[in-house]
């Protein structure tokens, strides 16, 4: 299972950015997908994920309403908008693939860093 992360960038508070989560030797549409993120001293956060048979969407708190999680099967990819970004919203982010939404997923992407900043 591999998965690769991409999308990340610099831009400024209040702007969008859109992350990419491609898979590649296996079906993403039979997996859970989650998105992570880990900003510099500080521990890995939850952020979405996007359930795998049923489609079962879920956001943290402080995204909520600002993320928004996809999936297109047919690009075998899982993309997440960022609306409204904030410089707290800092961090590598990193794409996670199981059988069911998660904390400790067992297949992780490398991350793509966001930051924002005027």
């Amino acid at each position: 299972v591999q998965l690769q992360a991409s999308g990340g960038g610099l831009v400024q508070p209040g702007g969008s950015l859109r992350l990419s989560c491609a898979a590649s030797a296996f079906t993403l549409d039979y997996y859970a997908i989650g998105w992570f993120r880990q900003a510099p001293g500080k521990e890995r956060e939850w952020v979405s994920c996007i359930g795998s048979s049923d489609g079962s969407i879920y956001y943290a708190d402080s995204v909520k309403g600002r993320f928004t999680i996809s999936r297109d099967n047919a690009k075998n990819t899982v993309y997440l908008q960022m609306n409204s970004l904030k410089p707290e919203d800092t961090a590598v982010y990193y794409c996670a693939a199981d059988r069911r939404c998660q904390s400790d997923p067992s297949y992780w992407g490398q991350g793509t860093l966001v930051t924002v900043s005027s």
